[in-house]
């Protein structure tokens, strides 16, 4: 039997399709801003979209740091967290990732101690290590033309980890600085990456490990065998723990998906070929003529996105679930309009079996 159980004909929707294998689904947000729209209206958005998320039986909300990018709006995850924390109550909430290269350690044990402390057992902690925008809007992050690189991340992550326990090794430059609100107040922490570099270390400190399978499908296996054949037990974890991202644009029909998504394979195109934009809606990318060039570019950036109704979304989950082996997986949907972003969130719950949400109805939600 495979990952997607058997059909059960209910009341409020005509199909859904369980997960025969308990795995949870979170969502990763990017708070998208979509032309004739506003960085506010986008933060507000994600904020609606964790509130229904929370209802549809997701496990956890992640938002990502992206710096100097016109159609994201989620630059600040601390903030944004705060915000999405005091919006829902079970709901994890967390930074997917939060790019250590960009800050001091010494802030982010106490921004993230704070948010744990005031939401206690509800934050994640998601570290990357790229940083997550260009090297000169890098190195106005730091005040630095000097600023610390990816190679200084086992550095500045082992001085995190130190604020937070508050343990130094003796003769320690810092050892006499306290992370105050962070003590006894530690969110979960995890470790991302797109490359096998962070899976191997989050497979020797025995951290969880969340991989970016939406923009990086050909490391995936690669990364994920590395992590497991690196990790050793911790007191964080006695076994691994690995969460993919999937970009998903879920709609009642196969044609309505591929039109939606159409906004992502654009946006994509303008991203990679360095003239980054709003979220366009679906009517500028039917209306654009690509090239064959073009074409290229597109397919092999968004190729392994998971595009159609719920039972094509379901079957790609079972998939997808049966080859990587995967603890959870972590949806990302970019789609123009709220409504319609909405309804694809709470198509997906349905077709994985997640919770007993709502009808979603063929129209616009």
């Amino acid at each position: 039997m495979g990952i997607i159980g058997k059909r059960l004909a209910v009341s409020w929707v005509d199909l859904v399709v369980a997960l025969a294998r308990s795995v949870p689904l979170s969502i990763l947000d990017l708070s998208p801003i979509p032309s004739g729209g506003s960085a506010g209206t986008a933060l507000r958005s994600s904020i609606d979209l964790a509130r229904h998320a929370e209802r549809w039986g997701y496990n956890r909300y992640w938002v990502a740091e992206h710096h100097n990018m016109p159609g994201i709006a989620s630059s600040v995850p601390a903030i944004l967290i705060g915000h999405l924390a005091e919006a829902t109550s079970t709901l994890r909430i967390g930074s997917g990732g939060l790019m250590l290269h960009n800050h001091a350690p010494l802030s982010v044990a106490e921004q993230f101690g704070m948010l744990e402390a005031l939401h206690p057992g509800r934050i994640d902690l998601g570290i990357g290590r790229a940083p997550g925008t260009d090297q000169l809007t890098a190195r106005a992050l730091r005040r630095s033309a000097g600023a610390e690189g990816a190679d200084d991340f086992p550095r500045q992550f082992a001085e995190l980890r130190a604020f937070f326990d508050d343990e130094w090794p003796d003769g320690h430059p810092y050892q006499a600085v306290h992370a105050t609100v962070a003590r006894g107040s530690v969110p979960a922490l995890w470790l991302l990456g797109s490359s096998g570099y962070s899976a191997q270390v989050a497979g020797i400190l025995g951290l969880p490990f969340a991989f970016a399978h939406h923009f990086s499908g050909d490391n995936t296996m690669a990364a994920l065998d590395l992590y497991r054949s690196s990790f050793r037990a911790s007191d964080v974890l006695d076994a691994p723990y690995a969460m993919i991202g999937v970009a998903v644009v879920c709609a009642p029909t196969d044609e309505e998906a591929r039109w939606l998504h159409g906004s992502s394979r654009l946006s994509m195109l303008r991203l990679r070929t360095g003239q980054p934009g709003l979220l366009p809606s679906p009517e500028e990318a039917a209306a654009y003529e690509m090239t064959p060039r073009d074409q290229l570019v597109v397919d092999s950036t968004t190729g392994n996105h998971v595009v159609g109704d719920p039972e094509r979304v379901a079957a790609a989950f079972d998939e997808l679930l049966e080859r990587t082996g995967a603890d959870e997986l972590m949806i990302t949907t970019n789609i123009h309009g709220h409504a319609e972003r909405l309804r694809s969130v709470q198509l997906v719950a349905e077709a994985a079996g997640i919770g007993m949400p709502e009808p979603a109805h063929a129209g616009t939600a």
